[in-house]
């Protein structure tokens, strides 16, 4: 999995560049096959990329560009997006003439190659590393491999309910994920497996502290307010409190056999930039990954060994 990574991971990386660095190095590369990354300078009106490859530019055919652009799987809007951004590729062609060194490159290929040597091996329950790419109201895109695009549903992300994926996530993010199904090439994922149980978050919560949550749901008979991305409290309803606020709770109980943890809410308040819920206070920036020592799971429990209810995830082949 290594040899395909999400894109970006390679620009700046010691091997890339001294690959990059002569006409030598090039030629070896396009003789192994070898994925490179160059930063993608612009896009014409054929939508064909041109990419900086060292002290070189090469360019990526609008066909080359995607896999599935030629059969209209793939919109040319994944294409024009890369400009200004890091290109996975691999080398098809090096050609000489009175402009310079001219190199030929496809995106495409490596997409392939990795379809056909990872994602046709992966299998539900496999961890794997992703790139957020980007945001909708029903899931995070990401890329997990020389931007092959996977989707993680917004319910995917966390125990803890959001309202957004930008509650939790932003372009670029770096992040860890579970296959929880694959249908041919297209691979969904799931987040919340990684991110503890109801015992391992809860031990973080003492009775009689008081701590900072962020609300996530008013309701009428009580404020729903996330302790961790996969915990969450129930306080007494005040008036004048906003999903999105920031509030200072205070634990009043837990209980393990109901998953319950009541809250009493002290204050709440807005804070700087927030219009999502994003974490930007001390101690909640960070997700928290509890990850096994194999990069695979069958079954997740969150639910502890004495609770009532049973709360877990089977990861099985359909």
């Amino acid at each position: 999995m290594r040899k395909y990574l999400p894109e970006g991971s390679l620009i700046n990386s010691g091997t890339n560049k001294k690959m990059c660095e002569s006409i030598t190095s090039l030629k070896k590369a396009y003789e192994n096959e070898i994925v490179l990354e160059g930063i993608c300078t612009r896009c014409d009106r054929e939508h064909n990329l041109f990419i900086k490859v060292g002290e070189f530019e090469g360019m990526i055919p609008r066909l080359e560009g995607a896999y599935g652009i030629n059969v209209g799987m793939v919109k040319d809007i994944a294409i024009i997006s890369r400009v200004g951004k890091p290109v996975a590729f691999v080398i098809t062609g090096i050609s000489d003439s009175i402009e310079g060194t001219k190199l030929l490159l496809s995106r495409k290929r490596v997409q392939e190659k990795f379809l056909e040597e990872c994602v046709s091996e992966m299998k539900p329950g496999d961890i794997i590393s992703a790139t957020v790419t980007h945001l909708e109201s029903f899931g995070a895109f990401v890329d997990i491999g020389v931007g092959v695009s996977a989707l993680l549903p917004v319910d995917n992300i966390s125990v803890s309910r959001i309202p957004h994926p930008s509650a939790r996530f932003k372009p670029g993010q770096r992040i860890k994920c579970v296959v929880k199904s694959k249908e041919n090439d297209k691979v969904t994922l799931s987040h919340k497996e990684l991110l503890g149980t109801w015992e391992e978050n809860a031990k973080k919560i003492i009775p009689g502290e008081t701590i900072p949550g962020i609300v996530r749901s008013v309701e009428d008979y009580g404020i729903f307010v996330e302790l961790t991305p996969n915990l969450s409290g129930l306080a007494e309803f005040v008036p004048n409190v906003k999903p999105g606020q920031l509030a200072s709770v205070y634990i009043k109980s837990i209980c393990s056999e109901k998953m319950k943890i009541k809250l009493i809410i002290i204050d709440s308040f807005d804070f700087e930039g927030d219009k999502t819920g994003n974490r930007k206070v001390a101690n909640m920036t960070e997700l928290q990954y509890y990850l096994p020592e194999e990069d695979h799971i069958d079954r997740f429990i969150y639910s502890p060994e004495n609770a009532y209810k049973l709360v877990e995830t089977v990861f099985c082949d359909d």
